[in-house]
């Protein structure tokens, strides 16, 4: 087995496994049980994302798509900043609420 062949090889299995790891992330997004899972999950499907632009760009040999992994990632970052934000706002809301109730 030469070197392009191994690389080929390669490539293809890691693609599977990452299709794997998008149905399995689709699938807890789907399912669940609650908003941080969600959130987390929405974070690894950016993960998987990333994943699939870096072996495209190995396959191609077109390195301007690390670029756009690079780019997706921070987005990805900030996207989950500002869920996990509105997570911890819509907590201190409902204990707020929760108080409220409790002195009366």
């Amino acid at each position: 087995m030469d070197g392009a062949s191994f690389l080929e090889l390669s490539i293809s299995i890691a693609l599977g496994l990452s299709t794997v790891a998008l149905v399995l992330v689709i699938y807890r997004i789907m399912r669940g049980p609650t908003l941080p899972d969600r959130v987390l999950a929405l974070d690894m499907l950016v993960s998987v994302g990333i994943g699939y632009v870096a072996i495209i760009a190995i396959k191609t040999g077109y390195m301007l798509y690390l670029d756009i992994a690079i780019s997706l990632g921070l987005v990805g970052f900030l996207a989950t900043v500002a869920f996990a934000r509105y997570i911890l706002q819509r907590w201190q809301i409902k204990a707020n609420q929760t108080d409220g109730e409790a002195t009366k």
